[in-house]
């Protein structure tokens, strides 16, 4: 089935919710209002649609494959890789100094959803590249900047992240890789990394793989891991390509789903030490790799919306094509396409109004992350920074969580028919397994929102976006459809579940962690979709604001209007049960003894 980009969706986030308008006020970004957003989204639409799209079943049926060291990945992948970079797409939100485009993230966040519905496995070595470019350009010296920068952001090479090891996962506190340090400066890298994607493949001329490891005498623990940069190549002072490094691909994994991404096994150093250049001072190395982890964190975020809206899509155009059955209200005399059904409405509003409004809390965060970064008030800079920070594990937790059931009712729409590969619904599924996994866990992402940003503050980050949720609730209140009543309702049971939470957390997580972090996960669900039903709470207003004025695509408005009000009454209810979760379910969870499992 084909894709085709929401782009009517993502500009009305971006003008109505994002605020697109104010983060052109922001100087650099003067150019970069609604009409720059529609033109960069529509030729992005356009490349995603009729070039990376049609490769996405053909990537699940032909993976890449190793031989011999060498990577190939599936066919069509190079030559589209290559019209990526002509297009500057890797470049899109990068600064104009290192060769970007210097567009606000608010753009390139929709860019980048678009390239992963497209095709995930594909949009997979950009993702980590945008990483690689991140931390060098935070943490990175003049020296690596010059070498390394400017081919990073055109695309003509990529970069990976190189953190897990077989016996060091989550836990990096455990790497054993090790850099020993040379006359010259450089260090020499040894050991074995696994879980790298695009850690060897054909489409460009040369991988920079940013390495976690430790140098020798180094503190014990991950107060003692260090950063490097290991090329595939090593790069002469003229910018040319030189010698082979000592880095090499030694095989890659057979996995569930992303088939056409290859996820290698990298063994540094078996033929003397891999050359690596260090990335800002030793022992900073995890610091830096944080870096690295956000932006990773966030687009994986996004990988969650764009596999939900892909699996929708789908889902939509088969049950306004599949027949079964007579609708139980007799509007049609024979059997009718599915989507008569209720049921199966149910299941495709679920699915739509759970993509819509984790676009836009991505999207809304997007545009407080380009505040935080270019404002020229320190203190909107700070509160955006603050807001920013908060929103990352929701979206990268709840948006991901969310494209497991978003993907799972794809199949259910398609009932027997989802079972069956040549559908294209199972691939949905399988690929979108992974987004709860890598880049943290759903564990890692809610023990962060519970530690790093809910107790060590006493809950003021959180406070205040209840605060700001609150001023939507009374917007609604003064509403007068029954849609915006109902949402004004669902809204502030929400946000009193949320406080209610947020006090338990504050309060217990020194006196009583094993059981605030036994319920991390519902806490996290709980923030993540009041914070999506927020927003989606925004968009009715906004909507029902243009119907009265009589602006826009009416059609377009009314199902904005329609999917906010279903968000409310069948999704946004949910957090009453998650407040009960958090509060009064800690003591079963690790009450159980060892043996008994």
């Amino acid at each position: 089935m084909s894709y085709k980009a929401p782009v009517k969706d993502m500009l009305f986030a971006m003008e109505h919710l994002a605020r697109i308008d104010q983060v052109a006020q922001i100087p650099g970004f003067e150019e970069a209002g609604l009409e720059t957003a529609q033109a960069v989204l529509e030729e992005c639409a356009r490349f995603n649609e009729e070039v990376v799209a049609p490769l996405n079943v053909v990537g699940d049926l032909q993976p890449s494959t190793w031989k011999d060291g060498q990577v190939s990945t599936t066919a069509g992948f190079k030559e589209a890789f290559a019209q990526y970079v002509q297009g500057g797409w890797q470049g899109l939100q990068h600064p104009v100094d290192a060769g970007g485009q210097g567009l606000p993230k608010t753009i390139g966040a929709a860019c980048v959803e678009m390239l992963n519905s497209a095709n995930m496995s594909f949009a997979l070595c950009p993702l980590l590249t945008d990483g690689a470019i991140e931390a060098l350009l935070t943490a990175g010296s003049d020296a690596l900047k010059t070498t390394y920068l400017d081919k990073l952001v055109s695309g003509q090479w990529t970069g990976t992240m190189n953190l897990t090891e077989p016996q060091a996962g989550s836990d990096l506190a455990l790497v054993r890789t090790r850099a020993e340090r040379q006359g010259d400066g450089s260090y020499k890298v040894f050991g074995t990394k696994i879980f790298i994607t695009y850690g060897e493949h054909d489409m460009a001329e040369n991988i920079v793989h940013l390495v976690l490891a430790r140098v020798a005498g180094a503190p014990e623990g991950v107060k003692g891991i260090s950063l490097f940069v290991v090329p595939k190549f090593l790069v002469n002072a003229d910018g040319t390509l030189g010698a082979r490094n000592d880095v090499h691909c030694v095989s890659i994994e057979h996995k569930l789903g992303i088939k056409a991404s290859p996820t290698c096994v990298l063994q540094y150093g078996d033929h003397g030490g891999a050359t690596g250049f260090l990335v800002g001072e030793e022992n900073r190395g995890l610091e830096y790799m944080f870096i690295m982890m956000n932006a990773a964190r966030y687009a994986v975020g996004l990988q969650g919306v764009a596999i939900a809206e892909r699996a929708y899509q789908q889902a939509a155009a088969f049950a306004k094509d599949r027949v079964q059955s007579r609708p139980v209200d007799g509007s049609v005399a024979g059997s009718a396409t599915i989507i008569h059904h209720p049921d199966v409405r149910r299941m495709l509003m679920t699915m739509r109004a759970y993509t819509e409004g984790c676009r836009a809390m991505a999207l809304t965060a997007a545009a407080a992350f380009d505040a935080a970064h270019a404002h020229p008030d320190a203190q909107v800079r700070q509160d955006n920074q603050a807001f920013y920070e908060f929103m990352v594990p929701l979206i990268k937790g709840y948006s991901t969580e969310m494209s497991q059931e978003v993907t799972s009712l794809g199949v259910q729409v398609h009932g027997g028919m989802g079972f069956i590969e040549e559908t294209g619904a199972a691939q949905h599924y399988r690929d979108a397994k992974i987004l709860t996994i890598y880049e943290g866990t759903t564990a890692i992402q809610a023990n962060d929102l519970v530690g790093r940003k809910t107790a060590r503050d006493g809950g003021q980050a959180a406070r205040g976006i209840a605060s700001q949720i609150e001023q939507t609730e009374q917007a609604l209140k003064a509403g007068s459809s029954a849609a915006a009543q109902a949402f004004a309702r669902a809204l502030a049971q929400a946000r009193q579940d949320f406080l209610a939470v947020v006090d338990y957390v504050v309060a217990g997580s020194k006196t009583a962690p094993n059981d605030v972090f036994a319920a991390s996960v519902p806490y996290l669900m709980l923030a993540g979709n009041l914070v999506a039903g927020w927003q989606m709470g925004r968009a009715l207003l906004a909507a029902e604001q243009q119907l009265s004025q009589g602006a826009g695509d009416q059609a377009f408005l009314e199902a904005k209007v329609t999917t906010a009000h279903f968000y409310a009454t069948h999704i946004l209810v949910k957090t009453s049960a998650l407040r009960e979760e958090v509060l009064h379910g800690a003591a079963p969870v690790m009450a159980l003894p060892q043996d008994s499992f």
